[in-house]
């Protein structure tokens, strides 16, 4: 079984943490800090909390003065990397939220080692108009971790993240640093915009079927993100997006031998297969899914979908085999009881039958 990400917030991360403090800070009481943040319920706190636990403390451990405490605090945090060093973006957004300026220069250098995206946000939140301003500006550092903060910090919806309501309502004021980064030479920025975008139509839709009209073409790194922002618009099938990435209605094409398991145990694999077929052309550009509609705690239907593939099939006629697994997962839970397999062609249903589950 995987170790606990919670656990990267190790007793031995928070006395290392403790003893760079005191190297680059000899009032620092490294003693009482470990003894503050490994309190009696360390055990049961989850990552982000143990996070905010290390981080609380500095308030308390550094001096009163924030620019000073922050002068301490960027040093030591160079010894420090990846999830681990989240806790000191944690603690500008703690103490810092009254001096935006130099929040903003601490988070600019913090976030190369990690990502300041989590402790921007309450910055974004308290100062809307200064805050996308500098977004803005960010957007042209020459340190690519500084241009995906940019895109990152203001996503709405962040996955761990403190909300951002307003960007659910109306994307348009991020929009301006989306369309900046799209092109970004950096794979790792681009990536950043197009999981922004694919937030966001999960909310404006039409907004994001406006930026591929805009930009579809320009290039192919600017047409994946496009496709990678477009995600969810595609599993929903919207006819729009679908057409605009070159899956039309495909009625010339035809399922045949569409055979499903008719029973499958949980913790094994249902088992299917079907064969698509063209009479007068080829199968053409087609996009493959296939839908589950799971039994649920009450007993009715919740349909989830899965990709099977996508591509220009030259034939005219194409067999396609897979499975699903009943594998127990963290994520999902399986009742038994009679389930259906529906099959995709370019987000339009083409068969479906159902099966048992036991």
């Amino acid at each position: 079984m995987p170790e606990p990400l919670k656990n990267l917030y190790s007793p031995e991360l928070i006395q290392s943490v403790a003893k760079a403090f005191k190297q680059e800070y000899s009032a620092f009481d490294e003693k009482s800090y470990v003894q503050a943040v490994l309190s009696d319920d360390w055990d049961e706190l989850e990552l982000k909390a143990r996070m905010a636990r290390a981080a609380e403390q500095f308030v308390i451990f550094l001096p009163d003065n924030y620019q000073k405490s922050v002068d301490i605090l960027l040093p030591v945090s160079t010894g420090f990397t990846g999830l681990e060093h989240m806790l000191f973006p944690d603690f500008i957004a703690l103490a810092g939220l009254k001096d935006f300026t130099n929040s903003m220069r601490a988070l600019e250098f913090l976030t190369v080692n990690s990502s300041a995206e989590f402790a921007i946000r309450p910055f974004i939140s308290l100062y809307p108009d200064k805050a996308l301003r500098q977004l803005i500006k960010w957007t042209g550092s020459s340190s690519k971790h500084v241009r995906r903060l940019a895109s990152e910090g203001c996503r709405p919806r962040l996955p761990w993240a403190m909300a951002l309501p307003e960007f659910k309502t109306d994307p348009a004021p991020i929009l301006p640093v989306l369309k900046s980064l799209i092109a970004d030479p950096e794979l790792y920025v681009r990536r950043s915009v197009a999981n922004n975008l694919n937030d966001i139509a999960k909310d404006n839709p039409q907004v994001v079927i406006n930026m591929l009209e805009e930009y579809k073409g320009s290039s192919a790194q600017v047409d994946w993100v496009l496709k990678h922002a477009s995600r969810t618009l595609l599993k929903q099938g919207d006819k729009k997006v679908l057409s605009l990435f070159g899956y039309k209605k495909a009625s010339h094409v035809s399922l045949n031998q569409f055979i499903v398991d008719i029973q499958v145990l949980r913790g094994e694999k249902l088992n299917f297969q079907f064969e698509l077929c063209s009479q007068s052309k080829a199968l053409g550009n087609l996009r493959l899914e296939f839908v589950i509609d799971f039994v649920k705690a009450n007993g009715k239907l919740a349909g989830k979908i899965f990709k099977i593939g996508e591509g220009l099939y030259q034939e005219k006629q194409r067999s396609i085999t897979k499975n699903f697994s009943f594998k127990t997962i963290s994520t999902r839970k399986y009742y038994p009881g009679r389930h259906y397999l529906s099959i995709i062609v370019n987000g339009t249903e083409v068969g479906r039958k159902p099966f048992e589950l036991v």
